[in-house]
Parts: C-alpha cells; structure tokens; sequence
C-alpha cells in the first residue's frame, strides 16, 4: 500500500458527549489520532468532509463524498462514516473504478471506554490493503458486500441480508 487516503463524514465514530446538555455533537476525526497512537508502518492523509450524523447525509453530501474520493491518486481509501447510512453511501461510491475502498464507523464513540472504533478501523487497514478493487464495508469484524448488509438498528450490528 503506497498511501491510505482516509476520508471522514462524522458518524458516531468522532462523537463527542457533552454530560451538562445530555447531548451528543460531532467532534474532530478520530482515526487520525487513532492510527498515530497505534504506531502504524504506512502513510496515510486525512480529509476531512462533512461532520454529520449519518442520518442526516444527503444526496447532495453522497455526492460530494464521491466526487472527492474520485478525485484522489490514492488506490486505497478508508472512508469513516455512520452506520445507519453507510450501505447507501457505499453503494454511491461504486460507480468509482480502479479503487478499494473501505467503509467503517463505530456503534460507540471512539472517545468512550470499550468502543469498537479501534477494531472497527483495524479491520478496515487490512481489508483495504489486501481486498481488489470494489467498495466494502467493514463491521463487527467482518467485511460486507454493501449489496448484502443491513444494520440491525435492535441489535445494534450489521447482518447479512
């Protein structure tokens, strides 16, 4: 792997709750700081796009997540998103060819104790290095067809379909 493009879009992932509000807002991306305390052996850019619940990802966002990744030199690209969205969006971005792409995000917020977020983001660096090209997402340990997933909102995970 040359160098990991990472793209952020918000999500639970980079969540950040504020106790006196009982509110919970988007905050900076984490993987940056993630992949840096952990040591990692590659390169990797983080670009930043939208900070937003993936509920509320538009048409208008998709499409800006899409045109930004396709206009990258970058192979191999991690993009950190929400999961109550994140089959739509991966299913927009696989009109762009030559690339592997992996989506991931967190059911907890990165910030919090026992979050999934590391391993989430883990699963994510090796599939995107060893999967061909094609969009992909990772959860729960596995990797998803984004055809073939759905988050099962009750139990809090992904599932095939």
């Amino acid at each position: 792997m040359d160098k990991l493009c990472i793209v952020t879009t918000g999500g639970t992932i980079d969540k950040i709750y504020f106790d006196d509000k009982s509110d919970y807002q988007i905050g900076e991306p984490q993987i940056g700081h993630i992949l840096e305390e952990l040591g990692v052996g590659f390169r990797y850019s983080v670009i930043p796009i939208i900070r937003k619940d993936s509920l509320h990802i538009s048409a208008q966002d998709r499409e800006l997540i899409r045109a930004t990744i396709a206009a990258q030199d970058a192979r191999y690209v991690l993009v950190t998103h929400g999961t109550d969205s994140m089959v739509e969006t991966a299913k927009v971005l696989a009109t762009i060819a030559d690339k592997t792409i992996v989506l991931t995000g967190a059911l907890n917020p990165a910030r919090f104790r026992g979050s999934d977020a590391e391993f989430n983001i883990g699963t994510a660096v090796g599939a995107v290095q060893s999967l061909p090209p094609g969009v992909y997402i990772a959860m729960n340990g596995r990797i998803w067809d984004p055809a073939k997933v759905r988050k099962n909102v009750e139990a809090n995970r992904f599932e095939a379909l």
